[in-house]
């Protein structure tokens, strides 16, 4: 008699590594997870395999923090194959697990690991290097015009001010003043580069349908700001990072630059506790649960933040830096709040 799903589900959880590197070959290991674009083997790092059971749960079960879809490894399977009925799916797990005397069939060379575009991460570099620092710039103006006027430790950002956008396939390059964000590792090498390109007097973003840009590495990297020690707080934005950082300005921070990035994102080695900077939206729940989940996994305090309107460049805009430091205030771990927010005149 056939073992019943659940049993067979279990069955590959116990080589739930193994399984992951040849059905989600485009996805890559970060620590006690399993990171891909979805269930069905897309280049990206939205979807977590949790690779081991833990205190949050059981090896094989993965969640897509972009679309809140989770299930188990027969569900992988079935997607990236296009099984249709479970008797196939059972059919391909027992191969798999060598219950029968037919191959796994091999993975397409269409569908092994992705490579970021040739040279993106060489023309990120030429990109910032070609930048100049934001003070007095267009992009000063553009950040002060959000509210933010904490601008003392942000070189990682720059100003390009004839910065290429491609509209699309078919559309003709145009040039737009820029700022630039260096996005680095956690040694501090520059992997990537994140594009905001700019309205000519820097008092908006430029008109067009795709403002912000990233190129490069961006996988566990971000753009950051201070050097972090046993403590340090990460969002999805720039501005949203950069706005919480006018409240706790002597906080490490780093923007990952959307919510499977920030989901992804990778610890330092000497941080004991990570403030989450959340924004009220469906993708920043499952990026806030996800990143909860790895950090407790790694053995660090995970402590959300959470803006009183959509995020918290909406908070300092509209309610003032007065009101967003009184609304973090308890939201912090009391010797944070004495060092980072207290001390603060």
């Amino acid at each position: 008699m056939r073992e019943p799903p659940h049993a067979l589900a279990s069955r590959l959880a116990d080589r739930a590594e193994a399984f992951c590197r040849l059905y989600l070959s485009n996805g890559r290991r970060q620590g006690n997870y399993w990171t891909v674009g979805d269930v069905r083997n897309t280049p990206g790092r939205s979807m977590f395999v949790r690779l081991a059971d833990s205190a949050r749960g059981s090896a094989g079960r993965w969640t897509d923090a972009a679309t809140g879809e989770h299930g188990d490894l027969l569900d992988v399977v079935r997607e990236t194959l296009g099984l249709k009925t479970f008797g196939d799916v059972a059919k391909e797990a027992r191969a798999f697990l060598r219950l029968s005397h037919e191959a796994a069939p091999p993975v397409p060379a269409a569908s092994q690991r992705a490579r970021s575009p040739a040279g993106s991460t060489e023309a990120a570099r030429r990109l910032f290097g070609m930048s100049q620092p934001i003070i007095g710039t267009l992009v000063e103006t553009y950040l002060r015009g959000r509210g933010i006027t904490t601008l003392h430790g942000t070189g990682s950002l720059r100003f390009h001010p004839r910065c290429y956008y491609r509209p699309d396939d078919h559309g003709s390059t145009e040039t737009w003043p820029a700022m630039i964000g260096s996005v680095t590792n956690l040694d501090g090498r520059l992997t990537g580069a994140h594009r905001t390109w700019l309205a000519p007097d820097g008092l908006s973003k430029a008109p067009v349908d795709t403002p912000r840009r990233a190129m490069g590495d961006l996988l566990g990297n971000a753009v950051r700001f201070g050097a972090p020690g046993s403590v340090m707080a990460a969002g999805e934005g720039i501005e949203t990072t950069l706005s919480l950082r006018c409240a706790l300005p002597d906080m490490a921070m780093a923007a990952a630059l959307s919510a499977a990035h920030l989901a992804a994102i990778l610890f330092p080695p000497t941080l004991n506790r990570l403030y989450i900077i959340r924004d009220n939206d469906p993708a920043g729940d499952g990026a806030r649960d996800n990143l909860i989940g790895r950090a407790t996994d790694a053995g660090i305090e995970a402590i959300v933040l959470s803006p009183r309107m959509e995020d918290f460049n909406e908070d300092l805009r509209y309610l003032g830096l007065a009101a967003l430091r009184k609304s973090i205030a308890d939201q912090l771990v009391r010797r944070d709040r004495h060092r980072f927010l207290e001390r603060v005149t």
